[in-house]
């Protein structure tokens, strides 16, 4: 018997360097050919899912050669990184035969859809997977605000941010062998203790419209679908 999901509707935040596996920047094939597979598993239990894509990966590349530069010319190269990822996933995800639109927050209308709110809620809704790209479409605003913006934009039931550590812990499990997970955490208690969930302004932006977050590992085979089937599975974030 299918394992029923817990969740409806979902968004969940990928990073630009979750696309690296081990290299030190750019995209790795097998990686993201990885990561399209577990979203597929997902996407099989019937849930509708959208993707908030960062572009770390990328920008880290020229990272040197913007030392100096003014920060908003900086934000909007990292927007339009973000929209490359959006493009190589996408293609990922054509060639398993899922289908997937591609919307940016910034508009570059000969190479991906410009956002549009009633359009993308239409593609959930038809069962085509919804990735987005450009961040906000503001410079200084990062790609979790972005991810907290389009979730609560979206109507999701919760917003799965994609680490390399299987959830949030009391200190940093690399380096404290006694660091211990929570289960579940408060917005409060996170934004108190500092705790590296998302940026501030996403944090509160999800405490303020009780839209829970669960950080979890993308590099655990199986751990995105154990937390849409409401196991035991990362760290919930929640009022």
């Amino acid at each position: 018997m299918a394992e029923a999901p817990a969740y409806q509707r979902i968004l969940l935040k990928l990073s630009g360097e979750a696309l690296m596996g081990e290299d030190a920047y750019g995209i790795n094939r097998p990686t993201i050919d990885r990561i399209v597979s577990e979203i597929a598993d997902v996407a099989g239990l019937g849930v509708e899912v959208a993707v908030v894509i960062g572009g770390g990966n990328i920008f880290r590349g020229v990272a040197p050669a913007a030392a100096g530069m003014d920060r908003a010319t900086a934000d909007y190269m990292g927007m339009l990184a973000t929209v490359m990822n959006a493009l190589a996933l996408q293609d990922a995800m054509h060639r398993v035969e899922l289908v997937a639109r591609v919307q940016s927050a910034l508009n570059i209308e000969q190479v991906v859809e410009p956002y549009i709110r009633g359009k993308a809620m239409r593609y959930l809704e038809e069962g085509k997977i919804v990735i987005f790209a450009g961040g906000t479409g503001n410079p200084f605003f990062t790609t979790d605000t972005a991810a907290a913006l389009r979730g609560m934009e979206m109507n999701v039931n919760l917003v799965l941010k994609a680490t390399k550590v299987d959830g949030v812990y009391t200190d940093d499990p690399r380096t404290h062998a006694d660091a211990m997970r929570y289960k579940s955490i408060t917005f409060d208690e996170a934004i108190i203790k500092h705790l590296k969930v998302m940026d501030a302004t996403a944090l509160t932006l999800c405490r303020d419209q009780k839209l829970p977050i669960n950080v979890f590992s993308i590099f655990k085979p199986g751990a995105f679908k154990r937390v849409v089937t409401g196991q035991d599975e990362g760290t919930l974030v929640h009022c």
